[in-house]
């Protein structure tokens, strides 16, 4: 990063703080929109089911799109970035979110809306470059503080999301869910193109392309055959030829990236077992908790008739889920000081454990909306404790230089889960269908239990990181989710702007 002296004037530096100021608000505004078009969906994937008129298990293609497209696009974006300048990809990206509401709103069918789902993805590098561009604008005592607010207004925003996706679906149409982010988008990359100062630094990489087409290669490979498998049938030629498929194509992509110089995943980097075993929990949370965003309000929103759910509104379903997010938030705000305390890996194994037991609980009881409320509080939670203890993990694992690119490969790491979750779990809940075209109750709670499982194998891998070395003075871990806050980012891809100077 480059900085300029103006001969110590005092004057300049006041001046300077409005367009510093300004530059937050445009960031900010582009994080919020960005948090807000993730979490609007999640309700609404019933609704959007029937105005599609399409089935359970390919609904959920709205989702995993999104995040098949997020885990590939996020690191090239954000090297885009690096290369060519941080305001000229923020605001290509929130261009592509934009785009991809307009083709939203306007999908008459599920290709069209898939379609629009991957273009959105694009959109997933507007947190790192958002932190990459805070990096290379701001003072260093200003850092901090400007990142944690971004991170904090991205939670706030996935759970402001889930509230307002009721009303606007009642009050506009589900169409809306994409009209109205997209004109926040608008305006956004606007103030960006004329407000956001463009950064003179400039890092030397390239993308690699290679890596990037055998990723998302394996990835569709993998995925069509796990969600479309109770149709095919699992011994089907189609199903076993496509999981071959994915099994080579994995192979090759591993090849290339460890001979990369430019890895999207540096698997230099996963030797090292702290890095390896903590990124292996991240997949397993991924796919636990995205299938669970994937296929709650569809469970809560089915009419009781049906021997399950609540026939709840889609309004009513965000409320119920509404106490996971709120405790994710605050209890991911004090998992750092009990980090300190009791050791990182320590606080992470608790809060896995935690999390299984709200699977295990939604599987097992299921019948009144106080145990919604409950349950889900329970997994917000273990979720919110185990993901900052994930990031406290990582950054102490690595030097301080490749912070950025050691947290960014957890989070692409999770996002990956995430998308293999939401079509595997599509494919246990719609093993069996009722009489009503609708999924038997067994399912989901086979669903749930598998999630459970997942939850339990993060656990015991989690086992296997080694714990943070402790200061020999204090006996406390340090405090690296202070130190860095963008570390504890939930959203996947590649943070930027993290070369030395």
């Amino acid at each position: 990063m480059q900085r300029y002296d103006c001969g110590g004037d005092d004057v300049t530096a006041i001046g300077r703080r409005a367009p510093r100021q300004l530059t937050f608000a445009v960031l900010a505004t582009g994080v919020l929109a960005f948090a807000l078009l993730q979490s609007l969906v999640i309700p609404v994937l019933p609704t959007i089911q029937e105005e599609l008129g399409t089935t359970q298990a390919d609904v959920t293609w709205v989702l995993t799109a999104y995040l098949l497209s997020a885990s590939i696009f996020t690191p090239i974006v954000g090297r885009l970035g690096d290369m060519t300048g941080k305001k000229r990809m923020f605001v290509v990206a929130l261009a592509a979110l934009a785009l991809g509401c307009l083709l939203a709103a306007l999908a008459t069918s599920l290709p069209v809306m898939i379609a629009a789902r991957i273009i959105q993805g694009i959109g997933g590098g507007v947190l790192p470059l958002g932190f990459g561009i805070v990096r290379d604008e701001f003072d260093e005592d200003r850092v901090p503080g400007a990142i944690s607010a971004l991170a904090s207004m991205a939670a706030a925003g996935t759970g402001v999301g889930l509230i307002l996706a009721g009303p606007i679906v009642d009050l506009l149409g589900p169409a809306w869910l994409f009209w109205f982010p997209m004109i926040v988008l608008v305006v956004a990359a606007t103030a960006a193109y004329f407000v956001v100062p463009e950064s003179k630094a400039r890092s030397v990489g390239r993308i690699n392309w290679v890596a990037a087409l055998l990723l998302s290669g394996w990835l569709v490979a993998l995925l069509l055959p796990v969600s479309r498998a109770p149709v095919w049938g699992w011994g089907s030629p189609i199903v076993l030829g496509l999981l071959a498929v994915a099994v080579v194509l994995a192979v090759l992509w591993v090849v290339v990236e460890s001979r990369a110089r430019y890895p999207l995943v540096d698997m230099r980097m996963m030797r090292t077992r702290a890095v390896w075993a903590t990124n292996l929990v991240a997949l397993l949370f991924g796919v636990a908790m995205y299938a669970g965003f994937a296929f709650l309000p569809q469970f809560l929103q089915t009419s009781p008739e049906n021997g399950y759910g609540f026939g709840a509104s889609v309004t009513e379903s965000g409320l119920m889920l509404l106490p996971q997010t709120v405790a994710a938030f605050v209890l991911g705000l004090y998992a750092g000081r009990l980090g300190q305390r009791f050791g990182s890996k320590n606080v992470l194994i608790v809060g896995t454990l935690v999390s299984v037991a709200g699977y295990l609980l939604f599987a097992l009881a299921h019948d009144e909306r106080w145990e919604i409320y409950v349950i889900s509080a329970i997994m917000g939670a273990g979720f919110g404790v185990a993901f900052s203890s994930m990031a406290n993990l990582i950054v102490a694992a690595v030097p301080h230089e490749q912070t950025g690119v050691a947290s960014g490969m957890n989070a692409n790491i999770r996002t990956i889960g995430g998308s293999i979750g939401s079509a595997l779990i599509a494919s246990v809940v719609t093993a069996h269908m009722g009489p009503g075209g609708l999924p038997r109750e067994a399912g989901y709670v086979n669903g749930f239990l598998l999630l459970t499982g997942a939850l339990i194998l993060a656990a015991l891998a989690a086992i296997l990181i080694p714990a943070v070395r402790r200061d020999p003075v204090t006996h406390e871990e340090p405090n690296v989710a202070l130190r860095h806050p963008e570390a504890a980012l939930v959203a996947g891809g590649t943070l930027v702007g993290d070369d030395p100077e």
